[in-house]
């Protein structure tokens, strides 16, 4: 879900999911917020919003979603304040207008030489090609049992393009409360938002230091879940700041 905005059936739209991420906030709590609008826009409804259902990628369980046009969202989002709120606001109505653009230009410009429609497809198999190596770094995190290091991801993500190191990943994950700021035993461990989302598991190790004392240490590992959704978090992130 790294696009703001996407086309359904000829419309620009987003789902409930991408509000929910986008904004930081619990997706049951984004589609109680909706329904709450219901009431006062029952005649326009259909025109805002369009109920749907997805698969969970865990469960495999079908789930509610809401798909919404910019005016449905503008509704939505009133509710949201803050300055990095109005900061998501400009960023969807800036995706909503790109993509109500290409649907009315179609997106590109026809070819009307064979030396412009040999450049076209050059450029298209050129952009298939550098977005490969993600696609292929999704599909095969995604159900990975293998856990790895809050350093490793942050090798991973520079990889793909973001300038970032593990002091700076574990500082991110703090503020954005994935791991736990609060010093003290529990420092750096998982959130509960974060087990519950899957994203990280614990390693526990015991020594015996050097008074005789054996010490519990807490390590977290991102999952493979975990990769993806960091990695795609971030590059989403990137995309933003360019558009």
């Amino acid at each position: 879900m790294n696009n703001l905005v996407i086309m359904k059936d000829q419309q620009a739209v987003t789902s409930s999911l991408q509000v929910a991420e986008t904004f930081d906030k619990s997706h049951k709590h984004v589609l109680k917020a909706i329904d709450n609008l219901k009431e006062g826009v029952a005649e326009n409804w259909a025109d805002l919003f369009y109920e749907d259902t997805y698969i969970h990628p865990q469960n495999r369980q079908p789930y509610r979603v809401i798909y919404m046009s910019r005016d449905g969202f503008t509704l939505l989002a009133m509710g949201f304040t803050g300055k990095k709120a109005l900061k998501f606001k400009m960023r969807y109505i800036e995706a909503f207008n790109k993509m109500e653009d290409q649907i009315k230009t179609g997106g590109f410009k026809v070819p009307s030489t064979m030396a412009e429609a040999l450049r076209l497809a050059a450029d298209q198999q050129e952009q298939l090609e550098l977005m490969k190596p993600k696609a292929i770094f999704a599909d095969s995190v995604a159900t990975s049992h293998t856990t790895i290091l809050v350093g490793d991801l942050a090798k991973i993500i520079k990889g793909n393009g973001v300038d970032t190191g593990a002091r700076r990943l574990f500082q991110w994950m703090r503020d954005n409360g994935y791991l736990i700021k609060r010093k003290g035993a529990d420092y750096n461990s998982p959130t509960q938002k974060s087990m519950e989302m899957g994203l990280f598991k614990i390693k526990e190790s015991s020594h015996v230091n050097g008074d005789g004392v054996t010490v519990v240490t807490k390590t977290p590992k991102v999952t493979g879940k975990g990769q993806q959704y960091f990695v795609n978090k971030f590059l989403a992130d990137q995309q933003l700041k360019i558009l």
